[in-house]
C-alpha cells in the first residue's frame, strides 16, 4: 500500500483536469483492500459519517472531477493477475483482478485464441470498471461474456459473488451504478470462447474488415480493425495528441420513444430497442451544430475545451482545460439538443463535486 497527498487528478484521469486528491491510497492485493475498506467504514461510522467521504479510482478513463478535487480518500484499485478455468471444450472462464489494464486482458486474450472480447480493444481503463458501466463497442458488451463478479459488499463487510443475472446490466448501466459505493468490485469472471470467432454485428466494423455481418473473421483480425478504427476517432489515448485526452463518448445513445423520433432531422442514425428507439447522440449533436473540432467561441475558456476533431461525441481537453470548461461546453451541447429535439442527453462519466 502506498499513500500519497494532495496528487491532481488531472494525473490521474484521461481528461487531464481535475484538483487534488487529498488522500490517495494505491493498494495491490484484494484482502488488503478489503481490509482497508472495511475499517475505513468501520470509522466513518462510528465518527457518524457512515458511506461517506471514500472514491474508488480505477484508470480514471471515465471520470471527471472538480477543480476543487475530493477532500475524502481515494483508493486507486492496482490489484493485478489473470488465471484461467476450463469450462468444457468450447469455453474457458478468465479470472482478471480488478486492477488489471483493461486493454492488456483483451490482448492476451487475443493471443490465447479465446474469442469474446476483441471488439472491446483499445479501451482505457481497468478491469473492475467493465461490468459497473457495462463496457460496450463495436456490437458488444461486457454483459455478453460476463460470468459473475466477486465484491466487497460494504453494507455487510462480506465478500461474495454476484451472478451476472444479479448485477442488473443494461445499457451503459448495472447494479453497481444504480446502488453506488455500496460494492467494491475485486474480480471479474469472464467466459471466453475457445477456437470460434464470435458473429461481426457492427456494420462499419463489417466494411472495414471486408466481410458480411454476421461472418466471423479470426479474432486477431478483428482486434486489430478495431484499433484501427478508435485511433482513426482520436479514442486511443495518446499523450501527445490532446485530441485524444477525453473520457471517451460524454454522452450515451438516448432512448426515447418512437414518436419522438420520428421528429428527428433526416439522417440522424437510429436503431429500434423493443419497443423504444435508440438514437445517435453524435448524430443529435452533429444536427445541433456541434461539429467536430467545435470550440466555444466566447469567454475566458474559450477554446480550452472542445469536441474532438475525429470524433462528435469525446470532449476533449485541448491542453489548458479545467474541469470547468469541459463542464461548460457539455451543458451548452446538451442544452442545444434539448431545446432543438426534446431529447435529454445523459452524461456517461462518472461525476465528482461536479453536476451537469
Amino acid at each position: 500500500m502506498r499513500e500519497r497527498l494532495n496528487v491532481p487528478f488531472a494525473q490521474l484521469t484521461t481528461l487531464r483536469v481535475g484538483g487534488p486528491a487529498a488522500r490517495l491510497v494505491e493498494i495491490e492485493s484484494a484482502s488488503e483492500l478489503c481490509d482497508f475498506v472495511i475499517e475505513f467504514d468501520q470509522h466513518s461510522e462510528s465518527e457518524g459519517m457512515a458511506g461517506a467521504g471514500l472514491l474508488m479510482l480505477g484508470g480514471g478513463s471515465n471520470l471527471l472531477v472538480s477543480d476543487a478535487g475530493f477532500s475524502g480518500t481515494t483508493v486507486g484499485i492496482r490489484t493485478s493477475g489473470v488465471s484461467t478455468r476450463p469450462e468444457d471444450e468450447s469455453f474457458v472462464l478468465i479470472d482478471v483482478a480488478a486492477g488489471e489494464p483493461w486493454d492488456e486482458v483483451v490482448a492476451w486474450s487475443v493471443t490465447e485464441g479465446l474469442a469474446g472480447i476483441e471488439t472491446l480493444s483499445g479501451i482505457p481503463g481497468r478491469t473492475g470498471a467493465t461490468p459497473i458501466q457495462n463496457v460496450g463497442a463495436y456490437g458488444t458488451e461486457i454483459g455478453d461474456v460476463l460470468e459473475s463478479v466477486r465484491v466487497l459488499d460494504r453494507h455487510n463487510g462480506e465478500v461474495g459473488v454476484l451472478a451476472a443475472d444479479a448485477c442488473g446490466l443494461g445499457y451503459r448501466t448495472s447494479r453497481f451504478k444504480a446502488e453506488p459505493g455500496r460494492f467494491v468490485v475485486l474480480n471479474v469472471t469472464l467466459r471466453l470462447e475457445r477456437d470460434a470467432a464470435r458473429p461481426i454485428r457492427y456494420a462499419e466494423l463489417a466494411g472495414l474488415l471486408n466481410v458480411e455481418l454476421g461472418q466471423r473473421p479470426p479474432v486477431a483480425e478483428v482486434a486489430a480493425a478495431v484499433l484501427e478504427l478508435r485511433r482513426s476517432k482520436a479514442m486511443l489515448l495518446d499523450p501527445v495528441d490532446h485530441d485524444t485526452w477525453s473520457a471517451g463518448s460524454f454522452f450515451t445513445n438516448p432512448i426515447i420513444s418512437a414518436g419522438v423520433a420520428g421528429l428527428l432531422p433526416t439522417g440522424v442514425a437510429t436503431w429500434a430497442v423493443d419497443s423504444l428507439v435508440k438514437v445517435s447522440a453524435a448524430g443529435l449533436l452533429e444536427a445541433a451544430g456541434f461539429g467536430r473540432g467545435f470550440v466555444l467561441g466566447a469567454g475566458e475558456s474559450a477554446g480550452r475545451a472542445g469536441v474532438s476533431s475525429r470524433h462528435a461525441l469525446a470532449i476533449t481537453n485541448r491542453g489548458q482545460a479545467s474541469a470547468a470548461d469541459v463542464l461548460d461546453l457539455a451543458r451548452v451541447m446538451r442544452d442545444e439538443v434539448r431545446t432543438r429535439f426534446g431529447v435529454d442527453l445523459e452524461p456517461e462519466p462518472i461525476l465528482v463535486g461536479v453536476q451537469l
